[in-house]
């Protein structure tokens, strides 16, 4: 909504040194969101006149039209002589009404204006158009103006080129800040001023000789009708109002439709304007009947809709209620600037005012495809009391402007209906704010906003008709806290009851994050969507459960119109446009859910939003869904160790990703079992099955390893890209649910290392598993440090070293008790995977 300030100063006294932007400082502190203040004819500077076109030369011998003028400027000239001017526009004729400006001026821009010879001619001035006032966008022609302006006078202040405009926002529940009168009672009360309502209007009783109406449907709530005649076909619209309109974002068409714009915005409340002489018996509003069909006033012809609220005569359709009329009634006369006149020209006038449904509005709008300034109002909820106002102010004005007639004629169909009451405690405002407001603070406030206030300490308020937004106790105590300042609202922390804080789920995601942001990873957050062509790309055979996917019924993509069942493709995507963008060395994780349908899902279920489910309600729901894990990945690329004084560098392999794995198992309290498996999309030779013991039974829990090269290439990724995915879901169960600190020993620690040689298809895990059993709880640490094949050893055999470290919580170990636990251990790995010491 663009609301000048020169306007908005009609209804609200505010004082002369006010700014458009305290204004606009002022409505954003009681809740109103204003974009921008436009400042109008800034850098415009006279002296700036209305002219009279006395004579016209047209000069030949260029390419385009040049036009030598003479334009009687009454004495702003100083001599009172007709002024030359050399011109290329072709929209105006002698005797029409122009806007000069003349040398010494300064047009918009910083363009200064001389007198200077031009296609041999001297000019003295400028004629001007609209763009290059700052009127518009329209360069097309100059300004013509309504005939009867006296040549000389002030243009600057005809035309009101210097002003404020502030563009509003409007939220939907705010429909009444979409006209004059609603900003100006929003900005009355920030000033702590009176309102000169433009709906206050005299306005005569309803009676038996007015336009007849029949209304069938229960979406009009209000139709009043009033009849204005022998209005002038030539009468033009007045500068004042095509500036308003202009402002405001609308344009100049002919003096009815003008005022009918001009009403809407003053008011609120849109208004239509039918030619008399073509409608054809009474007016009607009904529901569309199947097959109907309408000629809408921007020439299209539309199927109406059997949902669709239409204007009827005998005919049939005549216009889309709310939306925009019809053609047949169009109402026909002059062009905006009163040069000439249509066929048939209107004489007699027929003004609609209405009160319509705003969902039933908004739902033809958007079936059409036919946004309008009508349906914008409606459907938000209009003012059904301003209806008769709003039609009297449209026939005083084509009555006074238009030379026209008003009929005694008065036709008001009402609905039954009663205005809306609310009880409300008077502390419940304080309550909701957490601040002591008083009652007679939430009073006054509740009175500024319109409402009736009745009541000491239970208030019933009567809530006012322009409010429809006003519903319940919350609303009205949302009006006293905005108009009462947010501003004063303290600062205050929330204070959660105690044994409500995260929960083990939320706990084990935050550490998880942590621990990967600390060992170099980048969280990377992707749309949880997935097409076909990826799983393809990884190779996954038919029956791979990843295959089975929920699709979207709207997808933002029809390449990706699937919920991801896995979270590497995000991933790798992100991985290869960061690779594309020139970073060399990544590491990337994300956690989040995935999507996993079992095909056992129930069909889903619909509930009416009148009440809360029921639990049955909402176990049915929940089995409808799904299964959602919450996953982790990570993918690695490029280095992970930096070259640098320190030393070479080493690219990131298989490893790298298992130790991922394990940095995450840790975080949930969690030992992996590291086994070779073959899973795509890894390489079949450099891929880990990870392993972790579930409510007591060994359960795979996620893969790491190298990306297959196929898959590679596929995708567009970096050679040797590494890649790890697990169920955090599951690792929560298999964990303690609680990290414990480790323990620390004051004694001294023995060190024993062991060589064992083992079969090359024995696992290392299954090896370090056999030590630690046998080691005993004097084992502090096991980690293998070296594993070697060679030579020295029989084919099909390798060598694993171990550094063990043994530590006692009460005293210092002797050489003998290191010993014992070192052969324990060694004696167990020869038990379990058949482990001989190297050498022995």
């Amino acid at each position: 909504m663009r609301v000048p300030l020169s306007w908005l100063r009609e209804y609200v006294d505010l004082p002369a040194g006010i700014t458009g932007r305290e204004v606009a400082a002022r409505l954003i502190a009681a809740g109103l969101e204003v974009e921008t203040v436009e400042r109008l004819g800034e850098g415009l500077r006279g002296p700036l006149v209305v002219g009279k076109v006395l004579a016209i030369e047209e000069l030949t011998g260029f390419k385009k039209p040049i036009r030598y003028c003479q334009v009687d400027v009454g004495t702003a000239n100083g001599s009172g002589e007709p002024q030359n001017i050399v011109c290329g526009a072709t929209n105006f004729a002698v005797g029409d009404r122009v806007v000069v400006i003349l040398p010494g001026g300064e047009l918009p821009g910083g363009f200064a204006i001389g007198a200077r010879t031009t296609y041999g001619k001297l000019s003295e001035g400028m004629i001007c158009s609209a763009r290059e006032l700052g009127m518009g966008e329209d360069h097309a022609g100059i300004v013509v103006l309504p005939p009867g302006h006296e040549p000389g006078s002030d243009a600057i202040e005809l035309l009101e080129l210097n002003d404020e405009v502030l563009d509003i926002a409007v939220n939907p529940d705010r429909g009444y800040c979409l006209s004059l009168r609603g900003v100006a009672r929003e900005t009355a009360t920030a000033f702590g001023l009176q309102l000169r309502d433009p709906a206050l209007l005299d306005v005569p009783r309803a009676n038996d000789s007015g336009y007849p109406v029949r209304v069938t449907a229960a979406a009009c709530r209000r139709f009043v009708a009033r009849t204005v005649t022998g209005v002038r076909p030539d009468a033009p619209t007045p500068v004042w109002i095509q500036r308003r309109l202009q402002k405001a974002g609308m344009r100049s068409l002919s003096l009815a439709v003008d005022i009918t714009n001009y009403v809407m915005l003053e008011i609120g409340q849109p208004l239509h304007a039918y030619d008399r002489a073509r409608l054809r018996g009474p007016l009607g509003v009904r529901r569309a009947e199947a097959g109907e069909k309408l000629t809408t006033l921007d020439g299209v012809h539309r199927a109406l809709d059997p949902e669709d609220l239409v204007i009827t005569d005998d005919r049939g359709p005549i216009g889309l209620a709310g939306v925009m009329g019809g053609a047949e009634t169009e109402i026909s006369g002059p062009t905006a600037a009163g040069t000439g006149l249509l066929d048939e020209a209107t004489t007699d006038v027929v003004i609609e005012a209405a009160h319509f449904d705003p969902v039933t509005v908004a739902r033809a709008a958007r079936r059409h495809r036919l946004p309008s300034e009508a349906a914008r109002r409606f459907e938000r909820g209009t003012d059904p009391q301003a209806a008769p106002a709003a039609a009297q102010r449209a026939v005083d004005l084509l009555v006074l402007l238009g030379g026209g007639a008003a009929e005694p004629g008065v036709t008001d169909v009402l609905a039954d209906g009663a205005p809306g009451t609310i009880v409300i405690p008077a502390d419940h405002p304080d309550r909701v704010a957490g601040v002591t407001y008083g009652r007679e603070a939430v009073v006054r406030r509740l009175q500024e906003v319109g409402c009736d206030v009745a009541g000491t300490d239970e208030l019933t308020v009567t809530v006012p008709s322009w409010r429809p937004d006003l519903t319940d106790p919350n609303d009205l105590a949302e009006e006293v806290i905005r108009l009462e300042g947010y501003e004063e609202l303290p600062a205050t922390l929330p204070r959660p009851p105690a044994g409500r804080g995260l929960t083990a789920r939320q706990r084990l995601h935050r550490r998880v994050g942590r621990a990967l942001a600390g060992a170099g990873y980048v969280e990377a957050l992707n749309y949880p969507f997935l097409g076909t062509a990826v799983l393809d790309a990884f190779g996954l055979p038919a029956d791979d459960p990843r295959r089975r996917t929920v699709r979207l019924v709207n997808p933002l993509s029809d390449e990706a119109p699937a919920l991801r069942t896995t979270l590497l493709p995000g991933l790798l995507e992100a991985l290869r446009r960061n690779h594309g963008r020139g970073s060399q060395d990544l590491a990337l994780f994300e956690t989040g859910l995935v999507f996993r349908p079992t095909g056992e899902e129930t069909p889903p279920v619909r509930f009416p939003i009148t009440e809360r489910p029921s639990d049955e309600d909402l176990a049915r729901l929940d089995a409808s869904l799904p299964q959602q894990p919450r996953r982790v990945a990570a993918v690695l690329a490029g280095g992970r160790e930096q070259a640098g004084w320190w030393g070479p560098g080493r690219p990131a392999d298989w490893a790298d990703a298992v130790e991922t794995a394990r940095l995450v198992a840790r975080e949930a309290g969690v030992e992996l079992t590291v086994e070779n498996d073959r899973h795509a999309p890894w390489h079949p030779g450099r891929c880990a099955a990870l392993y972790a013991v579930v409510d007591g039974e060994k359960t795979l829990v996620g893969h790491a390893g190298e990306l297959h090269p196929r898959v590679v290439k596929a995708l567009g990724l970096p050679e040797r890209t590494c890649a790890v995915e697990a169920d955090l879901d599951l690792l929560q169960r298999a964990g303690t649910g609680t990290v414990t600190a480790p323990r620390i020993s004051a004694f001294p620690v023995a060190t024993q290392d062991v060589a064992l040689v083992v079969d090359a298809s024995v696992p290392a895990a299954e090896v370090e598993a056999a030590l630690r059993e046998g080691a005993g709880e004097l084992l502090e640490s096991l980690r293998l440090f070296d594993v070697f094949t060679g030579e020295q050893l029989e084919e099909g055999r390798k060598s694993l070293a171990y550094a063990l470290r043994f530590r006692a919580p009460d005293r210092t170990l002797t050489a003998e008790e290191a010993t014992a636990a070192r052969e324990a251990a060694v004696a167990a790995a020869a038990t379990r995977t058949g482990a001989t010491l190297r050498g022995a």
